[in-house]
């Protein structure tokens, strides 16, 4: 079994903002594979889906993203998973608009939603997908990360949402290391 959390803030206010990519990808993954099964639970929307037969479970905290942690500790330890087993796609400033980049593992690089995570799990090992949104020039970081794509960006993003829903199949399929030559 492997948990896919998607980072994102709960409520339609939130719903198309830069914030909310992990979100999107999750929902492309969703869309491609019938979701089983849906519940609430660990301060979460949970979907389960099967990619070549494996289980996944989708995770959506509703902790908003400060504390996504809250929501991913307790599935972690309830289901005994090894981190390698989890994945975490979420946002990134440092990188360009809908660019993506995998690792293995690292720190939060300021996102508090991946630091919340790893001080939750006393772990930096966790494997992830960032999704590039790009740095403002003119606007303050927060005021950045909960605006909306604008026109030509929504193309650029919806193709990088689809990406990074295949390197995360990839990484189900073919394991890390694959996902990272084919995708970074």
């Amino acid at each position: 079994m492997k948990i896919v959390v998607g980072l994102g803030n709960p409520g339609p206010e939130y719903r198309d903002t830069r914030h909310n990519i992990g979100f999107k990808v999750l929902e492309e993954l969703a869309a491609r594979h019938r979701v089983e099964r849906q519940e609430s639970k660990y301060d979460a929307v949970i979907g389960e889906i099967r990619i070549k037969g494996e289980k996944v479970l989708l995770v959506k905290p509703l902790t908003y993203m400060n504390l996504s942690g809250r929501a991913v500790q307790p599935l972690v330890h309830w289901h005994k998973l090894d981190l390698a087993d989890l994945m975490v796609i979420y946002d990134d400033m440092d990188l360009p608009v809908g660019s993506i980049r995998i690792r293995a593992a690292g720190g939060s690089g300021g996102h508090k939603g991946i630091k919340s995570i790893i001080e939750r799990l006393n772990s930096q090992d966790i494997c992830r997908i960032r999704i590039g949104i790009g740095r403002p020039s003119d606007r303050e970081a927060v005021d950045w990360v909960l605006a909306r794509f604008s026109g030509p960006e929504k193309e650029q993003m919806a193709a990088m949402v689809s990406r990074a829903a295949d390197a995360v199949e990839t990484w189900m399929t073919s394991g890390l290391i694959e996902a990272m030559n084919t995708y970074n």
